[in-house]
């Protein structure tokens, strides 16, 4: 049940800031992002030793891909194909909405029910399988969030319920200044409602935990000086630093 917040500002210079939690088995092993695949130069995404794929990652065009369980689908299963190919087949685009139109065509019947976000600094996609059906959403300007059901669905996600209002009232990261604070304080929030795991950062009696956070910031690509940025913390925000990705 992990947690992507989605911040478009197509007029700003940073249009496109991202924050994620992943939420997995902490025995399931992992590599930190780096340029893992030798076929994909270009990409550098977080590692899944387990089925070979990522969560999260990023091409050198700048466009960034991750992908989610929806609700009850936690985990791999042997008669589907691992959802963690998905971001990785996103990056082979140059584009967001370039990438987001090749799933169009993608079978549903092959993955467990997912949500992906496809993004870069011009358009920003959620792409929704329910197992039946694949469905593209141009996600709109403005502060959005996707966990385990629809986007912004505060109805069904007690998380959402509780935290897109927080998200939404926070002061917006400055990538200029490196101050990440507001974000990292709300990623690393332990205040639920109801279940325990709709804090955005949980832990169970099972072993189902955040394992992982980032923060993203997108700037336009005429801003020569300016690069993207992805900081990662290898751990729960709350007791591990972030630290700068080499991209």
């Amino acid at each position: 049940m992990c947690t992507v917040v989605i911040l478009r500002r197509p007029d700003h210079d940073w249009p496109l800031l991202i924050g994620a939690n992943r939420d997995e088995m902490r025995n399931r092993p992992s590599q930190p992002p780096m340029r893992h695949w030798a076929d994909r130069p270009h990409v550098v995404a977080g590692l899944d030793e387990e089925a070979g794929g990522t969560w999260l990652g990023i091409n050198d065009d700048g466009v960034v891909a991750c992908v989610l369980n929806r609700f009850g689908t936690l985990g791999s299963h042997p008669d589907f194909r691992s959802r963690g190919e998905l971001p990785l087949e996103a990056l082979e685009h140059a584009e967001a909405e370039i990438a987001a139109e090749a799933f169009v065509d993608l079978n549903p019947e092959a993955y467990r029910p997912f949500n992906m976000v496809i993004a870069d600094y011009k358009t920003a996609w959620w792409i929704k399988n329910d197992g039946m059906t694949i469905q593209t959403v141009e996600i709109e300007d403005g502060l959005s969030m996707l966990s385990a059901h629809d986007l912004n669905d505060k109805e069904k996600s007690d998380r959402l319920q509780l935290h897109l209002p927080r998200f939404r009232s926070a002061p917006a990261p400055d990538p200029n200044s490196d101050d990440w604070m507001s974000w990292t304080a709300l990623l690393s929030s332990r205040k639920s409602i109801g279940d325990a795991r709709s804090a955005m950062q949980i832990e169970t009696d099972f072993g189902f935990e955040t394992v992982s956070s980032s923060l993203l910031a997108i700037p336009k690509p005429w801003e020569k000086e300016r690069k993207p940025i992805w900081k990662f913390s290898p751990g729960k925000p709350s007791d591990t630093p972030f630290d700068d990705v080499q991209i």
